[in-house]
Order: structure tokens, then sequence, then C-alpha cells
């Protein structure tokens, strides 16, 4: 990973590599999944880049079944997520859901939140009370958390997209991402993003995403009502083929 120095001296954060290289350069083949290997992934992902709404929508699905079935990290996440990341600036993340006018670039920063989400400080500290050594250097889990300053770098520039849908769900990615330490200096930018989502935001599970970020980060939140600590999803976890039939 490329910590490079900028002329004044300060570390930049690593820049993620072009979509295509990932796609042609992984051993997908080689890299374990919930089931089995990773060598149709590939298609998946390439799939995620066709002009037809309905064939991406199907391409986002299975890729959250192949990849992140029971919320789980494995050997193919990483190279999924920045795969993913890649291709937010891609034309074809601009297309319009099937009923909804809401770019497919939501979708796929959803993806990318609930992804982060699974291998986060709260869930990998749960699961760290009962299988110690979790995130030990070059566990699985410890190695994608290593990539969250490039995933940010993908994120960040919809935080303040035109699009309320894309920059709700950048805003619930980034705050994730953040919790990296090296990402520590964007969080008082974080905070007013976080801050809106409370205002604004009738999503639960993303409401909750932002007051922790708050809370954790020693920065004030609106007074409200306490959230259930329990396990949740939200999104890509559900952002699938339902979204294939108009609504009732």
């Amino acid at each position: 990973m490329n910590h490079s120095c900028s002329n004044g001296g300060a570390p930049r954060e690593p820049e993620l590599p072009p979509y295509q290289v990932v796609l042609s350069e992984t051993d997908w083949g080689s890299l374990e999944t919930p089931f089995g290997n990773g060598e149709d992934l590939p298609e998946v992902l390439a799939r995620l880049l066709t002009p037809d709404p309905r064939v991406q929508v199907n391409a986002l699905s299975e890729l959250r079944e192949m990849v992140g079935h029971q919320n789980t990290i494995n050997e193919a996440t990483a190279p999924a997520a920045l795969y993913v990341a890649g291709i937010l600036t891609h034309p074809a993340a601009t297309t319009p859901r099937p009923y909804r006018n809401v770019p497919i670039r939501a979708a796929l920063l959803n993806w990318l939140a609930s992804t982060a989400y699974d291998a986060s400080d709260e869930i990998v500290g749960r699961t760290e009370q009962y299988s110690p050594g979790f995130l030990a250097p070059g566990t699985i889990v410890a190695s994608f958390r290593d990539l969250r300053p490039m995933l940010y770098q993908a994120v960040s520039p919809f935080l303040r997209d035109s699009h309320e849908d894309v920059r709700e769900a950048a805003v619930i990615a980034a705050l994730i991402l953040a919790e990296h330490p090296a990402l520590a200096g964007h969080r008082d930018h974080l905070a007013v993003h976080a801050r809106a989502i409370l205002d604004t935001s009738g999503d639960d599970p993303n409401r909750r995403v932002a007051r922790r970020a708050l809370e954790t980060w020693s920065h004030d939140a609106p007074d409200s009502e306490p959230f259930l600590e329990e396990s949740w999803d939200w999104g890509p976890h559900g952002d699938d083929r339902s979204y294939l039939e108009p609504p009732f």
C-alpha cells in the first residue's frame, strides 16, 4: 500500500487501484467465499456496469449473497469492495433503478457501507470477546480494515451529492470507514454530516450509525430516545431483487 508523502511531508491517503486492474489482476479462483471460491465473481462484478438497471440490481444481489452471506468478511471481500469503490464514478453508476428515481450509485454505496459495518469496531469488538486473536495482524478482517482509508477516498466525493439517497449512503459509509485512525482528521467534518442524518433521515439504522459516530468521537448529538443494542442490517443486505418490482 502506497503511503507516499506530499511536498509538505504529510502522508497522502493511498490511491484506489483502477477497477479494471482489480478485476483483471485478482486471482478470484483462489479466494475463499462462503460458497467455495470466487471464480464466478468477475462475471458478476462486470454486470454491475451494464446499461440495464435490472441486470445491475440482480448483479448486486448476487454479490451481496456471494461475498456477504451472513455478514461475513472473507478473502473475496477486499477485492470486491475495491472494485465497487472503483466504479462509483463510472457512468453506469448513474443509471436510475427500476421503478425508482434513484441512481444505482446509492445501492453501491449502501453495499460498501454494510460491508464496512461487518468489519466495524462495534462488530469486531463483540467478536473479539468470543474469538481472541480475531483482529491479529494479517487476518482477513484486519487486512480488510486496513483498506478503509482507500475506500474512504472513493466514498467522500459523494458526501454532498445532489441526490439525497446517494448523499445519505455516502455519509453512512464514510462514518463507518472513518473509524480508522488515519482518518481521524476527517471526523469533525463528518460530524456535520452525521447531525444532518439525525435531523433529516427517517432511516433508523442510518440514524443509529450517525449517533454512534458522534458519541464515539465525543461530539454533541441531538437528544433522542436510545437505540437498542442489537444486531441489525440496513441497505444492501436488504437492497436486492425486491426493488425490481413496482411498489404497491
